[in-house]
């Protein structure tokens, strides 16, 4: 893996993720209380070996840019690194990434520097684990020019992803991103044959999904980039790349989701809470990184918690709390009850000096920090830094697709408090 450069595409505006998305990209937002999103895709290529990284930006870039550099720093023996890569003008052109491909190949003078066989690509904004070495292998073994890494979907969501039909040896013969008609989505039913000899159980009566993993040949991925009017890997650049070379699939069924939707993020991080999450944090051997904070033990007084997460450096006074996740510094007040709350806490205590500037303290008036007393808070997102006063009472309004104010939006019956919102005393939402 020495010989394989990843690139990890940093994400666009994140419009789906709004309002969690209008002061950061969408890899930098929250997830699990503790992590970013792009914690995901680094820590992966890092327990695989790849150890050489790119991650490219544009939107709202600056939080993900302090976070990858407080977080990743390689000593000077292991030769790698995590570098970022902002958009840039260039005497040959001026413009902004204008979509995946097209910002794979503004920055290939960077990614390219360093010698390399294969190069992988990857998305910011997926909820995975998994060894990329693994499909690098099956890359070389079969000889492939280009591997996708492929998923199986059933029938209902085939049509909101890049699907794709392979031959019973795993060689993708067409590639359709995101089909409506029903009868193109039918003629993309997965062989059983494709899993069988990967060594996995052959999904019944599903569809193989694209999962934004590429494995690219080096030359083969400057040859198809040549073209500046193809802008977009799904849409443009694989379906055109099918005829001339050789493309595979790489077949994987371990738990993956695409959390790019308020509905999709909120499902996900919950189902970090079960008694058997499908995906586990708590398992050994893959870690997943992020920045060291050096906070203090959660401390839990006279509270009642179930089900729930609750990060380092939190603080839950006589709250009962169920279904939940209390981010890092989170602080619950007493008589308050949370059901179905991603809480995210904050990025300082109340006081705390910040880059050498000191936290004012609160206006008269002024909630503190995190949630006050006697709350009521069911189903609903709050971002980090959010002061929450005393008797809020936020309800849960699974009838309301989209709805905003000046304290909230909701989506898909989901209440977001965008991040620094202040919520006054008694309010009612």
């Amino acid at each position: 893996m020495k010989d394989v450069t990843a690139i990890i595409l940093g994400g666009g505006r994140g419009s789906r993720l709004y309002p969690l998305t209008l002061e950061r990209s969408k890899p930098a937002v929250s997830f699990a209380g503790k992590y970013r999103l792009i914690d995901i895709p680094i820590s992966n290529c890092i327990n695989s070996g790849m150890k050489r990284i790119f991650v490219l930006t544009q939107f709202l870039s600056a939080s993900m840019h302090r976070h990858i550099m407080q977080t990743y720093q390689f000593d000077v023996f292991s030769n790698g690194f995590v570098d970022i890569l902002a958009a840039e003008q260039t005497p040959d052109n001026a413009d902004w990434f204008q979509g995946t491909s097209d910002a794979v190949r503004a920055t290939l003078n960077h990614t390219l520097y360093y010698q390399a066989d294969q190069v992988v690509i990857l998305g910011g904004d997926h909820l995975y684990r998994m060894d990329y070495s693994e499909m690098v292998k099956f890359h070389r073994e079969t000889g492939a020019d280009i591997t996708l890494g492929v998923y199986p979907v059933p029938r209902e969501e085939a049509g909101r992803m890049g699907l794709m039909l392979a031959d019973r040896t795993g060689r993708v013969t067409e590639f359709k991103e995101k089909p409506r008609d029903p009868a193109v989505i039918d003629r993309f039913k997965a062989p059983g044959e494709l899993f069988e000899r990967a060594g996995q159980a052959a999904p019944p009566e599903t569809y193989l999904a694209s999962m934004g993993i590429y494995v690219f040949e080096t030359a083969v991925l400057r040859e198809v980039l040549k073209d500046n009017s193809k802008t977009d890997f799904g849409k443009e650049v694989i379906p055109a790349a099918i005829a001339p070379h050789k493309v595979m699939a790489y077949p994987f069924t371990g738990y993956w989701r695409d959390i790019g939707t308020i509905a999709s993020f909120f499902e996900a991080n919950l189902e970090l809470v079960d008694s058997r999450p499908p995906f586990n944090l708590h398992q050994g051997g893959w870690p997943f990184y992020t920045r060291s904070r050096s906070l203090p033990p959660s401390r839990i007084t006279g509270s009642e918690i179930h089900d729930a997460l609750v990060v380092e450096g939190a603080t839950v006074t006589g709250a009962v709390i169920t279904n939940s996740i209390v981010g890092t510094r989170g602080r619950v007040r007493t008589g308050s009850v949370l059901k179905d709350v991603i809480f995210m806490g904050s990025d300082f205590y109340e006081g705390e000096q910040q880059l050498g500037v000191a936290e004012a303290a609160p206006a008269p008036g002024l909630p503190r920090l995190g949630i006050g007393q006697g709350c009521r808070i069911e189903r609903c997102i709050i971002d980090k830094n959010c002061r929450i006063g005393d008797g809020v009472i936020i309800h849960a309004h699974p009838d309301v697709a989209e709805a905003e104010n000046d304290l909230c939006w909701i989506r898909d019956g989901i209440t977001i408090l965008p991040k620094g919102t202040v919520v006054p005393p008694g309010t009612e939402l």
